[in-house]
């Protein structure tokens, strides 16, 4: 059976989001500019539409994880994430150090323990149109992300066990 994810933006507050997996709904944080259906890169918002799960990385060390049938990498201290839109590898990962601006994939906040990589914008990677757009670990209280979907740990580890590389995740207003 195909698991669909639909995310859609809660009510009064844009930066906060309704997961809904299999009819269980469950809170999500969303970007601060809301859901755009214009997404650019530095805009803080979660784009409209259709998102695959491609694959996901885990922080050693920070606990176990359920079974699952996405692929899972360890997330180095050398792992980063190229957001530089002028670089030659915008929104892919990258080797750390990097010259270009990147983002760390091993933070000291906790919110990339487990994080999922979507397709947006990754074939081909345009320009401007936005970089490192994930479902990761939420802030306390769901506080907004940069673009991404976050979700708590336990929400997280209740999905991994149905994901798979392809797994839609459908953004709407």
């Amino acid at each position: 059976m195909r698991t669909i994810i639909e995310v859609r933006a809660g009510p009064g507050d844009r930066s906060k989001g309704l997961l809904n997996v299999g009819g269980i709904v469950l809170p999500c944080a969303l970007g601060k500019g809301g859901i755009s259906s214009r997404k650019r890169e530095g805009d803080g918002a979660t784009p409209l539409g259709s998102l695959r799960v491609l694959w996901g990385y885990f922080r050693p060390g920070r606990g176990a994880l359920p079974p699952t049938r996405l692929p899972l990498l360890p997330a180095f201290g050398t792992l980063g994430w190229c957001d530089a839109p002028g670089d030659r590898n915008y929104n892919r990962p990258v080797r750390l150090p990097y010259p270009a601006s990147h983002e760390t994939m091993q933070r000291g906040d906790r919110l990339y323990d487990v994080v999922l990589v979507l397709d947006w914008n990754m074939r081909p990677a345009i320009r401007g149109r936005g970089s490192a757009v994930f479902l990761h670990l939420a802030r306390p209280g769901y506080r907004p992300t940069e673009g991404c979907i976050a979700v708590s740990r336990r929400t997280m580890l209740r999905l991994l066990p149905l994901l798979r590389p392809g797994t839609e995740i459908r953004v709407r207003r």
